[in-house]
């Protein structure tokens, strides 16, 4: 039998997706009074997903990144994203907006080795979590670099993406070496 290992934390990360900049920063305000502080941040990045997102939130959509300060445990994922979808609507309520969806959050993880989605929408890829939730492995970091898969989102195949996840595969190296939760097996 396998010794169980302790689980390493992660970076959580959120996607902010909207038209309109104002809206992006509104929620990035308000991920803040929920998260805590943001300790990167991507450029803004438009958006393409094949006009899925148009009928609900409109043309040119920008997608903008946040990583949060501390770092947490991945168990948390599924009830992240119950959370922004829940805030979601919340923000849709308090925003004027000419769209049903002004606000797309897209929750997930950055570990060492990978970048992690949550999702509602099942696919061959995508392993289910609990309460509706999947996740997707977006990226890996492999021979010092991310790679991206047939199912990652243009958006999350571009160079300042991959920036954005060292800045935070960086920052997350720092904090287990310097503390030394890498997950070793000890005799």
């Amino acid at each position: 039998m396998s010794d169980l290992r302790p689980v390493e934390p992660v970076v959580r990360i959120c996607g902010v997706i909207a038209k309109q900049a104002a809206w992006r920063q509104e929620a990035i305000d308000w991920l803040v009074q929920r998260w805590g502080p943001v300790c990167e941040t991507s450029q803004p990045l438009a958006f393409e997903a094949g006009g899925f997102y148009t009928p609900t939130m409109g043309d040119g959509l920008v997608k903008q990144v946040v990583a949060f300060e501390g770092f947490a445990d991945p168990a948390g994922l599924a009830p992240w994203k119950t959370s922004t979808n829940r805030w979601e609507s919340e923000l849709a309520e308090r925003i004027d907006a000419d769209v049903p969806r002004p606000i797309n959050l897209d929750v997930g993880y950055i570990t060492q080795a990978k970048w992690v989605l949550a999702t509602v929408k099942d696919r061959d890829h995508r392993m289910y979590l609990r309460d509706g939730i999947f996740a997707e492995v977006t990226l890996n970091y492999v021979g010092r670099r991310w790679i991206h898969h047939r199912w990652t989102y243009p958006s999350y195949r571009t160079d300042p993406i991959a920036d954005f996840a060292m800045r935070c595969r960086d920052r997350l190296r720092d904090h287990i070496l310097a503390n030394g939760l890498t997950r070793t097996v000890t005799a």
